[in-house]
């Protein structure tokens, strides 16, 4: 079977999961022996994909609603809890289905203290999620589990213990590095970012760097890379078996998440290539693993993390040793920019179509902050498990570098979200092709540089617009917040999404880098933890809120008070429940919100 085949057997199984429909199975399994039997490459991918679809029904099919009632039983924690405004949420196992798990006060306070694997027996209610979002669907997950109480709880099978054991022994190490440092460290490490404070987590999204905290291919390699000097004691077969461990338990470390499958499922095919003595490309192998992985598990396909991991890797792989043999260059420069650009256009289109940008900002940090991951990750699996078991002076020593090194990749996500460098839409994308192709089949200096000075112009597009363009005088954003603007005054209103991670990106993305006056209008914790993490990031002059607020700093104001600054005044109109407040220009008329 060629690569083209293998390709297309990949394809037929993204389209048969996707399409999901009701094709009977045993016919087209057989169809697919039949296929492997005669060695009819064509015939074997018309069956992936009646396979594929037919298994993409039942894995619909199989997430069904329950009914609305109480909970009492143990319930298996799928993947680690992750803090959820003043709870925790996680994905468990109970009763053969899979529920997203939430818990506020004490039971959010047990529940943090687990870890994937770990088995609780609770009380609580559980009731469908509807409508059922698909990236719900893509995590098998189709009803809500509500904790009122954890009974009690016990440690998961062998294999989750010493997974559990490497990562809490990796992070106690890593005490002596601050907050956003060691959550960097985690996340490089083995993709934990839970605890990632909402700027440094805006900040990476702004750069265009969150994939370094999701693991991929490379730290599947470095893993490998580590485990070397034992795999090699053995033969061929010991090799294999000891091979598939590895990956195995780092896929487990990891909590396979679809970016750690695509990698884990590649790294099995190629060691099984090579046990067989055949050679397989890497294009044949992204293939195998993608047509593999969908057959196991269709809804993947319905999975951002794995539909950009996929395109991320097919993008290097096709186009990334090619463009490095035509820049010009140091020979290093020339490979990490060939591998930034292919991987970035291969996932701009469902960057666009799926957040409706791509960040400029992410070509330069990227060349800047990916070089230095790899080291720190490979240090963290090696020394940081000796930093972990002696702890103490040793360990502060072990992870000097690694502040330094996390500290570097932090002041780049940090310059990259604060550059303003906007985002690319889907005409700019256009275009970038476009140039793309001119500088690719060029065979003139002068067209190519032409090429070059488009795809910078087009590049810097986004930034000059940002500076230029005159901002309304009132936008609503898609989290509820509205901004006011009047020349150089920014009046900001809190809307009711508890999200500090998407108030930052908002803004952000609206081009906000300052606020003059924010009225917190519910004055809750919430929009407490907003304002702080807002301060993080920027200016911010005068806050007000309702009284009985919560907000540190804040001033109470009540109905008929008015609040002047810069070229806006500010009326309140109520104050209960929340602020109701309207914005008038010192000249113009009054904008209610």
């Amino acid at each position: 079977m060629s690569d083209r085949h293998t390709v297309a057997l990949a394809v037929a199984g993204i389209v048969g999961a996707w399409w999901s429909a009701a094709v009977p199975l045993i016919p087209a399994i057989a169809l697919g022996v039949v296929a492997l039997a005669v060695r009819k490459p064509w015939l074997l991918v018309a069956a992936v994909a009646l396979m594929s679809s037919s298994l993409g029904e039942r894995a619909w099919a199989g997430l069904d609603p329950v009914a609305p009632g109480v909970f009492q039983g143990e319930a298996t924690l799928v993947a680690d809890p992750v803090p959820a405004g003043e709870g925790m949420r996680a994905p468990v196992r109970a009763q053969g289905r899979r529920y997203e798990a939430w818990a506020y006060g004490r039971a959010a306070r047990d529940l943090g203290g687990r870890l994937a694997g770990d088995r609780i027996v609770i009380s609580g209610s559980v009731r469908p999620i509807q409508p059922l979002p698909d990236y719900q669907a893509a995590r098998h997950i189709a009803n809500r589990l509500s904790i009122d109480r954890i009974n009690s709880h016990r440690e998961g099978s062998p294999p989750y213990r010493l997974a559990n054991w490497l990562r809490r022994t990796i992070a106690s190490g890593a005490e002596s590095l601050d907050d956003d440092r060691h959550s960097l460290l985690t996340g490089l490490s083995y993709g934990d970012d839970r605890y990632q404070s909402p700027v440094l987590s805006d900040d990476f999204r702004a750069a265009g760097l969150t994939h370094l905290l999701a693991v991929s291919g490379q730290n599947v390699a470095f893993v490998l890379i580590l485990a070397r000097p034992l795999i090699k004691r053995f033969d061929y077969r010991g090799r294999w078996v000891l091979t598939l461990g590895v990956i195995g338990f780092f896929a487990l470390v990891t909590r396979f998440e679809p970016s750690v499958l695509r990698a884990t499922a590649m790294a099995a095919i190629a060691a099984t290539a090579t046990l067989l003595g055949r050679d397989a490309s890497s294009r044949r192998v992204l293939a195998l693993a993608v047509a593999l992985l969908v057959l196991i598990d269709p809804l993947l396909v319905h999975s951002v993390a794995f539909r950009l991991s996929v395109a991320a890797s097919a993008g290097i792989i096709l186009w990334a040793p090619r463009l490095a043999e035509r820049l010009p260059g140091p020979r290093m420069l020339a490979e990490a920019l060939a591998v930034t650009v292919s991987a970035q256009l291969a996932v701009a289109p469902l960057l666009i179509a799926t957040f409706g940008g791509v960040p400029v900002a992410s070509l330069p940090a990227n060349l800047l902050a990916a070089p230095v991951a790899g080291p720190i990750m490979m240090w963290s699996l090696s020394a940081g498990v000796v930093a972990g078991l002696m702890g103490g002076p040793l360990a502060h020593a072990i992870h000097w570098p690694t502040g330094v090194g996390v500290g570097w990749i932090e002041a780049v996500a940090d310059w990259a979200a604060s550059a303003r460098l906007g985002e690319l839409r889907a005409p700019h994308l256009v275009a970038v092709l476009i140039g793309a192709g001119i500088w690719w089949l060029g065979r003139r200096r002068l067209l190519r540089a032409a090429a070059t000075a488009g795809l910078a112009m087009v590049l810097l597009l986004p930034a000059v617009a940002l500076r230029i363009s005159d901002p309304p005088f009132h936008t609503v954003l898609d989290t509820g917040i509205e901004v006011w603007r009047d020349r150089h005054t920014v009046v900001v209103v809190l809307g009711p999404s508890r999200s500090t991670e998407r108030l930052l990106e908002d803004l952000r993305r609206a081009g906000v880098g300052a606020v003059d006056l924010a009225v917190a209008d519910r004055g809750t914790r919430a929009q407490r933890d907003q304002i702080r993490s807002l301060r993080e990031r920027m200016w911010v002059g005068a806050v007000v809120a309702p009284p009985g607020h919560r907000v540190g700093g804040a001033s109470t104001i009540r109905t008929g008070q008015r609040v002047l600054v810069g070229g806006l005044e500010a009326e309140v109109v109520s104050h209960d429940p929340r602020l109701v407040v309207t914005i008038t220009p010192k000249r113009g008329v009054a904008s209610p919100s």
